[in-house]
């Protein structure tokens, strides 16, 4: 287990306040799909060994891997065993154990984030109650811990106003565990469908656009602020991001300064992807944040000077921090979901987007099952080229018709 005596302690969140001891040269990664496997071209051109705590041998970073520990993300005992074989231990998600982790921590395993980060935004209460306190605009908001009454359900619903947002405080991403509730005759058979789960309620905002930005900040304080970026969501999974997002300056602006304060105030080494909503006015509201690479940020493979997977690396590995600015005009980038289709009709479909030019495909070697992330395609374009049109044409491929034969 790495040497570390110099982990501080500041507003509640673990943080190193110098670099490290020694030199990095090997990461543990939680987690072993594909956000850890983008990561491993950026670990070969950095000189960095990973080594990925990951359920099955078939997950996609296996492949990138120096070594495997083959457990559940949630496994501490498994991650003690992660710990002896690498000098600092990052996340490719955040549903671990944090409790479970405390120990390892206090005995000096250094996590980057800190585990008070990962805690913060496994509950989306806390995350609320985190941003309202460092002064980050949020939607009205109320919450239930899960044995409140169904009079307590209505007073609370009654003080948010209808329609309102109802989200599981834990566990959800990409829709799931969130739901849209129209008027009281839906609360409570909503709330019934989520079996009473502690639960966030609030405001439905009518935004203008979905916006995101990605943020690192390195042990010595360094901070780096990636463009911000418009993401489309289909069925409340993101369907394409297109970067820049077309907003106005004064707004682009606001979105940088919220990702600062966010990195600053949660003392953060690593990476942190930021969504918000853009309303009538020009007004910002954060929705929630992910504590490391996100969906959002993976155009920067090919569209920035530094990708967010290597900003990751560069971050937790004291590295210095890499430069953030497009490369090209501007970039669009498309998510594959399974469909319900045959294997093969997959496959030839990914052909022909190989055939797509500025295109780059990355295809994570997934078992294919219907709406489940398989891959993702970049398009590098020029100034005067239309976005939505270039999204629209590789989503034609993917997602368009097949005839029976192909199915």
């Amino acid at each position: 287990m790495p040497p570390w005596d110099n982990v501080g302690w500041h507003n509640g969140i673990d943080t190193m306040d110098q670099a490290s001891p020694r030199s990095i040269q090997r990461v543990g990664v939680i987690g072993g799909g594909q956000l850890a496997w983008m990561m491993g071209p950026a670990a070969q051109k950095l000189g960095l060994e990973l080594v990925v705590q990951t359920p099955q041998s078939t997950d996609p970073a296996v492949a990138i891997a120096a070594a495997t520990v083959l457990a559940p993300v949630a496994d501490a005992a498994a991650t003690a065993s992660l710990a002896t074989q690498c000098d600092v231990i990052t996340f490719e998600n955040e549903f671990i154990d944090c409790g479970g982790l405390q120990t390892l921590a206090q005995q000096g395993t250094v996590f980057r984030p800190s585990l008070e980060v990962l805690a913060l935004v496994l509950d989306k209460r806390h995350q609320r109650e985190f941003f309202e306190r460092i002064g980050l605009p949020n939607p009205r908001y109320t919450w239930l811990e899960g044995d409140e009454s169904e009079a307590e359900l209505a007073a609370r619903a009654e003080a948010i106003g209808y329609p309102l947002v109802m989200k599981t405080r834990r566990l959800g991403y990409d829709g799931y565990g969130t739901a849209v509730v129209q008027d009281a005759a839906q609360l409570g058979t909503t709330w019934h469908r989520l079996n009473h789960a502690p639960v966030l309620l609030e405001e439905f905002v009518p935004f203008q656009q979905e916006l995101a930005i990605m943020v690192a900040r390195s042990a010595r304080g360094d901070v780096a602020v990636y463009p911000t970026v418009e993401t489309q969501q289909v069925d409340q999974i993101c369907r394409r991001v297109l970067a820049p997002a077309r907003v106005r300056a004064a707004v682009a602006s606001r979105l940088e300064g919220i990702a600062r304060t966010l990195a600053e105030e949660l003392e953060l080494v690593g990476i942190v992807g930021i969504e918000c909503f853009l309303t009538a006015g020009d007004r910002v509201l954060v929705n929630e944040i992910a504590p490391r690479t996100h969906n959002s940020g993976h155009y920067t493979l090919d569209a920035c000077a530094t990708s967010q997977f290597e900003q990751q690396l560069r971050a937790v590995g004291d590295r210095p921090l890499g430069p953030t600015a497009l490369t090209c005009p501007q970039a669009v980038m498309v998510n594959l979901l399974g469909l319900d289709e045959s294997d093969a009709s997959h496959h030839r479909k990914l052909e022909r987007l190989k055939q797509q030019p500025r295109a780059t495909l990355y295809w994570y070697n997934k078992a294919i099952r219907p709406g489940r992330k398989l891959g993702h395609l970049t398009l590098r374009l020029d100034a005067g080229a239309e976005p939505r049109d270039a999204a629209a044409a590789i989503e034609a491929i993917w997602y368009g018709e097949v005839t029976p034969e192909e199915a």
